[in-house]
């Protein structure tokens, strides 16, 4: 009798054991790179014999950096999942890119999360120009890390980090940088009776919208360039268009439906002390009887949400000519 007893309390144990909550299985791929599938939103890593799955939709992660200490939250269910699978044999991405996955090697055991958060924290991948001091983002890096994450095993049985994360890694999303290719001697655009000067290129504008416009273009030869400090009423902002854009784009009121505005990054606002944020103007003679006014911005940052990029400390935004 006493026997039975003993074995009666041993199967107890083990079955109490078997909750997940006290037997951890590890998952640990932190030292390897996250791929992304070509036509599916499935990022993927893959270690030995082991994958890590995270599927969820491109449009998750926006293309801006996030707040400090502030990431994105997202919680699993849906379309959002986070699947653990062992095959018997070391898998490649044809067996979950592929429209038809590859029937080898075969799958031995699958882990679907049923509940967790998925925390994402982004930051711009940029490049400096070493002569200008530009600088261009060329994507965003998400760092992206599972918390409270609970996974359903195919027993029945749960595998649960409850009070803990762990670090899924870096997904690098690339991007077009910006082109800026205006060619700056080309004469700028204006409406009539309007203070804004217009440089346009194809699907791209830098707009410069000047209350200080009087003050800064006059038709006397400067001997030192006028200045302005960037603010809320002489402002610089860049916009970026779904398609090509001309001249009665920005003088027409109200403005075309299309093309679409897709990007806008406005200039920061000027400190003299710092001297950032400045317009300079220098103004010569050009053809008898009118006056040539070259444009330079100094040191400005351009900001759109919480990204930025630095225009350089010498920007050359290009001439106008008045008579």
């Amino acid at each position: 009798m006493k026997r039975i007893l003993g074995l009666l309390a041993v199967a107890l144990f083990i079955n109490a054991c078997d909750d997940g909550d006290l037997t951890v299985d590890t998952i640990d791929f932190a030292d390897v790179s996250i791929q992304k599938c070509p036509q599916k939103d499935i990022l993927y890593k893959i270690s030995d014999n082991k994958m890590l799955i995270l599927a969820i939709p491109a449009t998750t992660f926006v293309n801006d950096e996030t707040p400090d200490n502030d990431p994105i939250e997202v919680q699993i269910s849906g379309n959002i999942e986070v699947v653990y699978r062992q095959y018997n044999g070391t898998p490649t991405d044809d067996n979950i890119c592929d429209v038809v996955t590859a029937a080898t090697p075969n799958l031995s055991e699958e882990w679907n999360a049923t509940s967790g958060t998925i925390l994402i924290t982004s930051t711009a991948i940029k490049t400096v120009n070493s002569t200008t001091g530009i600088t261009q983002i060329t994507g965003y890096r998400h760092y992206i890390v599972f918390e409270d994450i609970v996974f359903l095993k195919p027993d029945g049985t749960t595998q649960t980090y409850a009070g803990n994360s762990f670090v899924f890694g870096n997904y690098n999303a690339t991007q077009s940088p910006l082109a800026f290719g205006f060619n700056e001697e080309a004469a700028k655009s204006t409406c009539a009776g309007d203070n804004r000067i217009f440089n346009f290129n194809s699907s791209e504008a830098f707009v410069l919208d000047l209350a200080d416009f009087g003050t800064l273009f006059q038709n006397e030869v400067t001997t030192t360039p006028r200045t302005a400090l960037i603010s809320s009423t002489n402002k610089v902002v860049y916009k970026l268009f779904s398609g090509t854009i001309n001249n009665d784009y920005f003088c027409t009121i109200p403005a075309p439906v299309t093309p679409t505005l897709n990007q806008e990054w406005t200039a920061n606002y000027g400190d003299a002390t710092a001297g950032t944020g400045i317009i300079e103007v220098s103004t010569t003679t050009s053809t008898p009887g009118f006056f040539l006014h070259t444009i330079r911005l100094k040191k400005v940052t351009m900001t759109k949400g919480n990204s930025d990029f630095y225009l350089g400390n010498d920007y050359l935004y290009g001439t106008i000519i008045t008579p």
